[in-house]
């Protein structure tokens, strides 16, 4: 009998036939070698078992950089130096805490802790990258060091949508309207875009270095051919180690070709910590002129030694193992899941190529229920900001995995900008090629939605 899998260099338009079986190691996410059983509240911030002295010291190392303070330049402390001049946080695990996802603010005036807002305004750069905002740039800063005004806060509130299921069932939809106040560098251009996105978690990005891009490539389907209503394409990003546009796999738009970039990407945009590739603070406009001689930790204010040991922290971090798998509701809702065509997206399955920083990801069966590709999720989710390839309708298929162990921290706070308070919401959001899936889950009676639901909570 067939299982509910997709394997590498499978053809893109084959079906994937559900089933009630339990695939054998399904329940190790990131393969034998990727893999902890851990529930605990540290249920994200694991090395991968068996690194020998050298691998374990990187990842150690690694963590200290990921989780203690920069400090503001000059400073005794050399090696940490050169926070700012304006920043969102002032540690990686700052808006990425025990490794989870970020959230939004739970009241209006709470201001971004975990979150972040990407600007810009319409065109794109020499490279194809969203045209910064003049004075601004493509992030907002929430924080400033001493003495320098912060670019600005974001103020959200939401309104309930009310709706029902066709079994007369009722629930809520979150929708976020944004403000922004205390704009520190002139008003917004008429045309600006801007984007809310929460912080992802940081465990399993790694181990998605290691699927190989022709496996990704292969479920491309641009124009529908095959006209199931999804229509999945790669981002096409910048990537400036090997100068040429590569396949994006990182973001949530896929805005970033691997988790080197990401790092780095993340270290300047949020914290204003430049690194050898990206080397010139994240400063626009009257903002060079006004701090543009401030003194630095350094040029770069990373060393390449140490970066290379935050990113391999990153790459290193285990996914927690699946839960109840051959749980007999788990595996109803696991063909519930294949039914609805959830998996047209979240495809379940890859094995691994050789892996670009940690060897024992190389070759391992992984579970991370995405494709990786670009969507259009419809209206309801969308941000109207274009990033690199990506249109203001579309979003990367989030990876699955952890969904289950995602409550550790309170709540869920899913989809981009956490608006989601559960997989439930989550599920009601999606729109575009997604719609038909939604019309499905809708469709279910209340015991059927539950065994979905139960499924997804396994992951």
């Amino acid at each position: 009998m067939a299982t509910l899998v997709v394997s590498c260099h499978k053809d893109p338009k084959e079906a994937v036939t559900p089933t009630t079986n339990y695939e054998n190691g399904e329940e190790l996410s990131a393969g034998v070698n990727g893999t902890v059983f851990d529930e605990s509240v540290n249920a994200f911030n694991n090395a991968i078992p068996g690194l020998n002295f050298d691998d374990n010291s990187k990842f150690v190392v690694g963590n200290s950089l990921n989780r203690n303070n920069w400090v503001i330049a000059p400073s005794s402390t050399t090696g940490r130096d050169g926070l700012g001049p304006m920043f969102n946080a002032n540690s990686c695990s700052g808006c990425h805490p025990l490794d989870s996802r970020g959230r939004p603010p739970l009241f209006p005036t709470e201001g971004l802790t975990s979150m972040v807002v990407r600007l810009s305004i319409p065109g794109t750069t020499i490279h194809g990258e969203p045209m910064p905002l003049p004075n601004y740039g493509d992030q907002l800063n929430t924080k400033g060091i001493h003495g320098i005004p912060p670019e600005g806060n974001v103020t959200v509130n939401y309104e309930e949508l009310a709706a029902m299921f066709d079994d007369g069932g009722k629930y809520s939809l979150r929708k976020p309207t944004y403000q922004f106040t205390d704009l520190g560098y002139g008003a917004f251009p008429s045309d600006a875009m801007f984007s809310p996105r929460i912080a992802p978690k940081m465990t399993g990005v790694g181990v998605l270095d290691g699927i190989e891009e022709l496996d990704i490539l292969s479920y491309e389907d641009p124009n529908d051919a095959n006209n199931d209503g999804i229509s999945g394409r790669a981002n096409k990003v910048w990537d400036a180690e090997k100068n040429k546009h590569v396949i994006g796999r990182v973001g949530w738009k896929a805005n970033q070709p691997n988790v080197r970039h990401q790092v780095m990407h993340a270290l300047l945009g949020d914290i204003g910590i430049t690194s050898s590739l990206f080397n010139e603070e994240s400063l626009f406009g009257v903002q060079k002129e006004k701090y543009g001689n401030l003194p630095t930790g350094g040029n770069p204010e990373i060393s390449d030694t140490a970066l290379s040991q935050l990113v391999y922290y990153t790459s290193a971090l285990a996914m927690p193992a699946r839960r109840n798998v051959k749980d007999a509701e788990v595996l109803k809702g696991k063909v519930l899941f294949a039914e609805t065509g959830c998996v047209k997206c979240h495809r379940p399955k890859y094995v691994t190529g050789t892996h670009p920083e940690v060897v024992q990801l190389s070759n391992q069966v992984i579970y991370p229920y995405t494709d990786l590709l670009l969507h259009d999720m419809g209206i309801g989710l969308a941000d109207n900001r274009p990033d690199n390839q990506a249109t203001g309708n579309e979003w990367r298929t989030a990876p699955l995995w952890g969904l289950g162990l995602s409550k550790i921290q309170g709540n869920y706070y899913l989809l981009h900008d956490g608006r989601a308070r559960s997989i439930e919401e989550a599920i009601l959001w999606h729109g575009g090629e997604a719609a038909n899936a939604k019309s499905s889950f809708v469709s279910m009676p209340e015991a059927k939605r539950k065994l979905l639901i139960k499924f997804l909570e396994s992951l």
